[in-house]
C-alpha cells in the first residue's frame, strides 16, 4: 500500500499505483480532491507528454505544483493517464 503525506495528512493511499521512473501514480479515485487546486502550471516530458498540475493545500498551507498528472499521454506512457503523483516535500511510502 503506497501512501502520500503532506502538512500532517494522509492525501492519497492505494495498492494499486504505477512507479514510473521511481514515482508513484496513484489512480484518481486513490487521491482525497478536497487537497488539490487547480494549476495553470504545465511541462513536457519527450516520450510521456504534457504534464498539468495541481497545487497541494492542507490546513492553508500550500506547495505549489506540487501534484502532476497527463491527462493524454503519449502512447508509452498510456498507463498513468490522469493518474496523480507528487514530489517537492510530499512524501510517499510504498
Amino acid at each position: 500500500m503506497a501512501r502520500a503525506f503532506w502538512g500532517g495528512k494522509i492525501i492519497a493511499k492505494s495498492g494499486a499505483t504505477v512507479v514510473v521512473e521511481g514515482n508513484h501514480y496513484f489512480p484518481p479515485d486513490a487521491v482525497k480532491k478536497q487537497f488539490l487546486k487547480s494549476s495553470d502550471h504545465t511541462s513536457i516530458c519527450p516520450w510521456k507528454g504534457t504534464a498539468r498540475y495541481f497545487h497541494v493545500e492542507v490546513d492553508g498551507l500550500r506547495n505549489n505544483n506540487a501534484a502532476w498528472y497527463y491527462p493524454d499521454p503519449k502512447p508509452a506512457a498510456s498507463e498513468i493517464k490522469d493518474r496523480i503523483a507528487f514530489w517537492k516535500g510530499v512524501r510517499v511510502e510504498a
